[in-house]
């Protein structure tokens, strides 16, 4: 099983979001672009705009930490090669 480490961005919150999974990653974008209670329920235009692979859940939720505590923009941005 492989674990996968997203990020989705909405146009029309000008925000991103960070994630894994270990589902298709075009399953789990449909879950986020559907009308629910959570943060990207807001809105229903997220898109991926960056994925990593890891082999374990373990590496994959290091991964997604690591990203999430940069807090800063411009490093995700740069990340994703904006």
């Amino acid at each position: 099983m492989k674990f996968i480490v997203y990020i989705i961005y909405s146009a029309l919150i000008d925000k991103y979001y960070i994630g894994f999974t270990s589902r298709e990653i075009t399953e789990r974008l449909r879950r986020h672009n559907s009308n629910h209670k959570g943060f990207t329920g807001k809105k229903a235009d997220w898109q991926i705009v960056h994925t990593e692979d890891y082999p374990t859940k373990t590496l994959a939720l290091e991964r997604e930490k690591e990203i999430k505590s940069w807090k800063s923009r411009k490093k995700i941005e740069k990340l994703i090669g904006l």
